[in-house]
């Protein structure tokens, strides 16, 4: 019997995984898109009036199957700021992050635009988080746990448990973890943390840390 209600559950999150998170993303993603539309013009005219450069900024990312996509954000630096280095990476970051941009990095509204990257499938709205194309002990760790296997997200396990503060291994961890108990209910949950952890600005990390390199 017990046997039976576990090949139950594994199928129900076969069928999730397969067909009903992708409907679940592009559903949820083209709503808050439509809804968020207001904000996004209204973030449209605060960074073109604060600093000189484009709105947008892409970035070469790894994507499901480790293939290469470009990330949308709201763009929160300079325009002459290192472009294929994390944040968290740089020496000095506050000498590149412009007024406009700390507020929606703290707030996390810079990562809105990767709405389109879900809606095109790019993306799904929780799964691990897409690492630089060049961090490569990230990614090489990730394959331990087949976290490189399905799509990024705008949010994950890790993110809600650390994000920034977390060395690489404890971040590929946490994302095989995900992989384990990837479910509606899971999803539900991490969202649901994703808005308690954006409210309090936690585990957001400007600048260099040591952890960050492990």
């Amino acid at each position: 019997m017990n046997k039976m209600r576990v090949c139950l559950n594994k199928g129900g999150c076969n069928v999730y995984k397969k067909f009903i998170k992708r409907l679940f993303d592009f559903l949820t993603a083209l709503m808050a898109f439509i809804l968020l539309s207001p904000v996004f013009l209204i973030i449209f005219i605060l960074i073109k009036l604060d600093s000189r450069g484009p709105i947008f900024f892409k970035q070469r990312r790894i994507g499901k199957d480790k293939n290469e996509f470009l990330i949308l954000k709201f763009r929160s630096m300079k325009i002459d700021a290192p472009k294929d280095k994390a944040t968290h990476l740089l020496d000095n970051p506050d000498e590149y992050i412009t007024r406009v941009g700390r507020v929606l990095r703290k707030t996390s509204l810079d990562e809105l635009p990767q709405l389109l990257n879900i809606i095109v499938g790019q993306m799904s709205v929780v799964g691990p988080r897409p690492a630089l194309y060049n961090q490569y002990d990230l990614i090489e760790m990730r394959d331990e746990y087949n976290a490189n296997d399905v799509r990024p997200g705008l949010t994950g396990w890790a993110q809600v448990n650390g994000r920034d503060e977390l060395p690489n291994k404890v971040k590929s961890k946490l994302d095989g973890e995900y992989i384990e108990k990837m479910s509606f209910a899971f999803d539900l949950l991490c969202i649901a943390r994703t808005f308690r952890s954006v409210s309090s600005a936690q585990g957001i990390v400007e600048g260099k840390q040591e952890n960050n390199e492990d």
